[in-house]
């Protein structure tokens, strides 16, 4: 499957995400009439948007700018493979007489 290039269906896209969600989140509030339930729909939804945002453009522009990712999935697998410092030569480093990075 190629990527979606038309501005129109990519704006269609993004209205049926928002009206999906809109009548997820309707649906939820109906089933769940409450002042709590409503907060709680808000705060979820606000952390996985943070989330997400976290996991494109804070980890493109700040921790590795030369990753691109493709998706969610693409996130993953960059965290599962990504090089990680030894233990052991981090702790050395932090001990008195150790090896240090100044």
């Amino acid at each position: 499957m190629s990527d979606l290039k038309s501005p129109t269906l990519i704006y269609t896209k993004g209205l049926l995400f928002l009206v999906a969600g809109i009548t997820a989140a309707g649906l939820l509030i109906a089933e769940a009439p409450s002042l709590r339930a409503a907060a709680l729909l808000a705060i979820a939804i606000w952390c996985f948007c943070r989330a997400y945002y976290f996991a494109f453009y804070v980890i493109e522009h700040y921790v590795d700018p030369g990753f691109k990712f493709a998706g969610l999935g693409s996130f993953v697998l960059y965290l599962l493979r990504r090089q990680r410092p030894a233990k052991s030569a981090e702790l050395d480093s932090l001990k008195p007489g150790g090896r240090s990075s100044c």
